[in-house]
């Protein structure tokens, strides 16, 4: 995927829309997707998964790979 503003970007924002961690799944970084899905699943449970919900979703958007 190339940079931020991307397609590929876009595409991983909207599925961290839907679940938290799949956007950054979807661009090749597991350690950090794991975390998002495992930190907003126990945040959930406290009302505050929100929070991790919509930073999954601006780093998926934001994120540019290393070259």
């Amino acid at each position: 995927m190339s940079g931020q503003g991307s397609g590929g970007n876009v595409l991983a924002a909207l599925a961290s829309f839907f679940i938290p961690g799949l956007g950054q799944l979807l661009q090749g970084r597991l350690l950090m997707a794991g975390l998002h899905f495992v930190f907003a699943s126990i945040l959930w449970i406290f009302l505050l998964g929100w929070l991790i919900h919509l930073w999954s979703i601006v780093d998926a958007a934001r994120w540019t790979p290393d070259r």
